[in-house]
């Protein structure tokens, strides 16, 4: 399916998928103005248990090039928490709502408000939640925000009335990265949670592959082929400045940083078979991680800093272990296994809060899979895709993010852990692979 699949097999020891040809430039400069994408959205299942709400046309919004309410619905009935119920008509904060007739038609909560355009330009968006149940006026808030942040705001919005209703916090004000692949170019792409208003931080005629965000969500780290080989690369997402931190003889990838932003372990391939290093940021000092005579790549921290989960080949096939972050030694026995079900489980991925683990699974097709590291019960597939890559946890660890196949299309996927509400962001006229979702950021 993707470069990265590719990539990967080539260093368990098949063909690789990858070409690189040396001198590839950039196109263009970095991080422009937003393009906009066009994308559907579809929601592909229904989870039980889940809160009913109404969100009426904000008035005002008609008159925008973005309407609110539509982000918002979209935004609610994404994160798999709530179900809609039909709002018709245009209400605004400052409306009186007939409670009984809202409690009629199913509603626990409802959600009114305006979008009205000052003298300088800016939007004032406005919202009130009521408690239908309960009959109570929740209270709401006033956002002022320039115009072309008006998705901005509408996603904050989403994720306080997420956390006002749950208590939990949302995710719809964080962001994603990935890789388009189309017009013989790809490009490293920054864009919301829900895929739209995307920036382009880097085009190459070259392979990108493995994008990973710093804890703070200021800089990605990914390889770039256009020196001609695989090289590990740094950038600030603001300006768009990067340097290469691994470039060292044979293949330098799959970056993935320390829960305190100060270093990465990559994959390197300088002394021989592909192995595990530690690279301090600061001092560009490297350390090498893990010692077999197999190939391990792909690592991952756990949230605490304490284990580096990774992918090896050492029992035959391709398995995930786990090794303690401290642990430098060279004994292969320090690194336990971790996965048991199937021959081929790669492309880990730790939930912020510590309790699963994802990883595509491949057994007639590649599968998203999910696992308790608890130990309390036995992997599963989330969704019924069987062409799967990279899976990423929201930062709230309710969501996931991973690119599958989709009528025929490259597509990213996010899905609720239990896959019953699964919404495919589908990109018109490039395939898209490589996601990772961002961190909460200030």
């Amino acid at each position: 399916m993707t470069d990265r699949r590719s990539f990967h097999r080539a260093l368990l020891g098949s063909a690789l998928g990858l070409t690189a040809g040396a001198g590839a430039g950039l196109g263009g400069a970095l991080w422009p103005s937003a393009v906009r994408a066009q994308y559907r959205v579809e929601i592909a299942g229904i989870g039980a248990n889940q809160l009913p709400v109404a969100v009426v046309a904000f008035r005002g919004e008609e008159q925008l090039a973005q309407p609110v309410a539509p982000v918002l619905r979209a935004d609610l009935v994404r994160s798999g928490v709530f179900r809609l119920i039909e709002a018709p008509g245009v209400m605004d904060e400052s409306s009186q709502p007939v409670i009984a007739d809202w409690r009629g038609r199913g509603a626990d909560a409802l959600v009114l408000g305006s979008a009205t355009r000052l003298a300088d330009g800016r939007i004032d968006v406005r919202y009130k939640l009521w408690d239908v149940v309960k009959g109570e006026d929740l209270g709401g808030q006033s956002v002022v925000v320039p115009a072309a942040d008006l998705r901005l705001a509408a996603h904050r919005i989403a994720d306080l009335l997420q956390k006002r209703l749950t208590g939990e916090a949302g995710v719809n004000a964080t962001r994603i990265a990935y890789v388009t692949k189309g017009g013989g170019r790809y490009q490293l792409h920054i864009a919301d949670a829900d895929g739209l208003g995307d920036q382009v931080g880097l085009t190459s005629p070259q392979p990108i592959i493995s994008p990973s965000w710093s804890p703070d969500g200021r800089r990605l780290a990914y390889v770039s082929f256009e020196r001609g080989k695989a090289v590990v690369m740094v950038q600030n997402v603001a300006d768009g400045q990067r340097r290469s931190v691994a470039a060292w003889r044979g293949s330098n990838s799959a970056p993935t940083w320390s829960p305190d932003g100060k270093r990465l372990v990559v994959t390197l391939s300088r002394d021989g078979p592909s192995q595990l290093y530690m690279l301090d940021l600061d001092t560009d000092g490297v350390r090498r991680f893990s010692f077999s005579n197999a190939i391990d790549t792909e690592a991952t921290f756990s949230p605490d800093g304490r284990w580096v989960y990774f992918v090896s080949d050492r029992s035959g096939g391709p398995q995930i272990y786990r090794k303690r972050a401290d642990d430098f030694s060279a004994e292969g026995a320090q690194a336990e296994r971790v996965t048991f079900s199937g021959s081929y489980n790669i492309s880990p991925s730790i939930s912020p809060d510590g309790r699963w683990l994802a990883y595509v699974n491949r057994n007639g097709g590649f599968r998203t899979m999910l696992m308790p590291l608890d130990g309390g019960g036995a992997a599963q597939p989330v969704g019924d895709s069987t062409d799967d890559e990279s899976p990423s946890f929201a930062p709230n660890s309710r969501l996931l993010l991973y690119a599958t196949r989709a009528k025929g299309r490259d597509v990213l996927m996010t899905s609720t852990l239990d896959g019953s509400v699964r919404t495919p962001l589908l990109i018109t006229g490039a395939d898209v692979r490589e996601p990772a979702w961002g961190p909460y950021t200030p």
